[in-house]
């Protein structure tokens, strides 16, 4: 990508968006397009086709999605199939039509079966039934790893996907109607603590193994890959996994985050309450690291200081507080 290009950032007030307008303006991109979803509703075709005809983007980072933790995906599937679904296949279409010479498509590592071989690799898409908490979300964002697929194929197009594992970092969702695992410990231990509670309730038994990469990690890699590499470099699957290659339980992951929340005061932390009424999700989901990394990216970020960092943003105000006290 030229210095001067012109760059078009769906999803720029997101975590993953956010972080890569840094990224990009970091390493002195100049020209980056962003607009608010009040300015472009990307499920909205028509609008959509408008803004690319007059805006004329010739690079695209798709990292608009609508995303959230294992309640609400339960709670409105019909909702995150339809408006991921649309937001992804209105922007791949626009790219085609006015002559896009790369986009970068955000997908999610939860498109991989529930039961799949661990690490999880590129080639285990579609081989088995999905986890049935986010199957809505992961089928929209399938099918748009494959629509980029089919346009390579048959238009010539150059549009990569990736496949980041779980995230966590500066601006993320800590609203617990909606969050993921990792910014709600945040939120629960930080209420907990400044509220004198004894204790913190969580979802499942704690036994999950789960995976986490930083948000500005991921921004560099996927800057890095629209920089360096091609849709062709991604072949057989046509996209790669990024992430940080270590896993860690849920339960050590609660253990963590509450030792940072209480780094200031350790002798007034509390007990953690492990709801098992409430589901696990997918039992370890760790993906595969190896293409990536022969591609020449390898995860910098340390997990502990990463979320020292998320819950210092938190304490600022960052991301979204919707529903914090």
């Amino acid at each position: 990508m030229e210095k001067n290009a012109k760059i078009y950032v769906a999803g720029h007030r997101g975590l993953v968006g956010g972080a890569i307008v840094r990224n990009l303006q970091s390493k002195g991109y100049t020209n980056i397009i962003m607009r608010t979803h009040a300015e472009l509703d990307l499920c909205n075709q028509e609008a959509v086709q408008r803004f690319f005809a007059q805006e004329k983007p010739e690079y695209v980072f798709l990292a608009a999605a609508h995303v959230g933790g294992i309640g609400i995906n339960s709670e409105h599937p019909a909702k995150f199939i339809y408006e991921n679904m649309m937001i992804g296949f209105n922007v791949v279409e626009a790219s085609r039509i006015n002559g896009v010479k790369k986009l970068m498509n955000l997908g999610s590592s939860c498109i991989y079966p529930k039961m799949a071989p661990q690490p999880l690799k590129e080639s285990a898409l579609l081989t088995g039934a999905l986890e049935p908490t986010n199957d809505a979300y992961a089928m929209a964002k399938i099918s748009v790893i494959k629509l980029c697929q089919k346009y390579n194929f048959e238009y010539g197009t150059n549009y990569l996907s990736v496949m980041p594992t779980n995230l966590y970092g500066p601006g993320d969702n800590y609203d617990l109607a909606g969050s993921h695992v990792l910014p709600a410990m945040i939120r629960k231990f930080d209420d907990a603590k400044k509220s004198g509670s004894d204790q913190v309730t969580l979802w499942g038994d704690g036994s999950p193994l789960r995976e986490f990469l930083y948000s500005e990690d991921l921004a560099d890699a996927v800057v890095y890959l629209m920089e360096h590499c091609d849709a062709k470099d991604m072949l057989p699957e046509s996209f790669v996994n990024v992430g940080s290659g270590e896993e860690h339980t849920i339960k050590e992951i609660a253990q963590l985050v509450q030792s940072v929340v209480y780094a200031d005061c350790p002798a007034r932390t509390c007990k953690i309450i492990w709801d098992t009424a409430k589901p696990n999700g997918t039992p370890r989901k760790l993906c595969d690291v190896s293409k990536l990394t022969a591609l020449g990216w390898k995860a910098q970020m340390d997990f502990k200081r990463g979320i020292e960092l998320s819950y210092q943003d938190y304490l600022a105000g960052g991301g979204n507080l919707t529903k914090r006290h």
